[in-house]
C-alpha cells in the first residue's frame, strides 16, 4: 500500500457515504473534504473532481460484482446453462436490492449514464467477459451451438439482459416479478442456444415421407 492509497480510499468511503444519504448532486466536494477532515485542495490531489469519485464508486461496485461472477464461472460442479442462470440471477437481485436501499443512487446512475457512457461500457465490457467464458465453456462441453462468433453471441445475450441490470432504469416492477421475467428470457436464450441434434437416417425418412 503506497501512502496515497490510504487518503484515497478515505476520500472514497466519505463520498460514498455521503452520496447514498444526500445523493449526488447535493453533494460538494467541500463536504467531502470536511468528513475526512481534509482542505478541499489536499482532496482535489486524490480526485481531480466529483466525477472522477463517481467513477471510482462504479467500479468499485463493479470489482465487488466481479468477484462473484468469476466465482461463477469457475465453479466446475455447475454446468454452463446453470451458470448463465446464476450470473444474471445474482446480477439482477445485486441491483435491485442496492437501489432499493439507496434509492440516491439513481442520481449517480443517470448522471454516469449521461455523462460518463466510456466507464459504462467498460464495465459492460468486462461482464461480457464472463458470459463469453460461460458459452465457450458450454460449446466445448456440446451444450450450447452458436448461431453467430463467440464474442457477438456473448454481446447478443448481454443486450437481451439488459432491463435486469439497472432494472430502475427500466421499470417499476418489483424483483419477484423481474425474477420471473428473467427466468423466461433465459428459456428462451437457452432454446436458441442448446445444441441442436441432427435427426437420424430413419427419423430424415419419416420426415421426407411426411412432406
Amino acid at each position: 500500500m503506497t501512502d496515497r492509497t490510504e487518503p484515497r480510499e478515505s476520500i472514497l468511503q466519505a463520498a460514498t457515504q455521503r452520496i447514498l444519504h444526500y445523493g449526488y448532486n447535493k453533494t460538494t466536494m467541500n463536504e467531502i473534504a470536511s468528513d475526512c477532515s481534509m482542505s478541499a485542495g489536499n482532496i482535489y490531489r486524490f480526485f481531480p473532481s466529483k466525477i472522477h469519485i463517481a467513477e471510482a464508486m462504479v467500479r468499485a461496485f463493479s470489482a465487488e460484482t466481479h468477484q462473484t461472477y468469476a466465482a461463477i464461472v469457475g465453479d466446475e460442479t455447475r454446468p454452463p446453462d446453470q451458470k448463465l442462470k446464476d450470473f444474471f440471477r445474482f446480477r439482477l437481485e445485486r441491483t435491485f436490492r442496492l437501489f432499493e436501499r439507496h434509492p440516491k443512487l439513481m442520481e449517480l446512475a443517470d448522471f454516469i449514464t449521461r455523462e460518463k457512457p466510456d466507464t459504462l461500457a467498460e464495465e459492460r465490457g468486462q461482464e461480457r467477459l464472463f458470459i463469453e467464458q460461460i458459452l465457450s465453456e458450454g460449446v466445448r462441453r456440446g451444450e450450447f451451438a452458436l448461431a453467430h462468433p463467440l464474442s457477438i453471441s456473448a454481446d447478443l445475450v448481454q443486450c437481451a439482459t439488459l432491463k435486469f441490470r439497472f432494472p430502475h432504469l427500466w421499470t417499476t416492477e418489483l424483483l419477484d416479478a423481474l425474477e420471473i421475467e428473467l427466468e423466461r428470457v433465459l428459456d428462451l436464450l437457452f432454446a436458441g442456444l442448446k445444441e441442436r441434434q441432427q435427426p437420424s437416417p430413419a427419423q430424415f425418412a419419416a420426415l421426407r415421407h411426411k412432406c
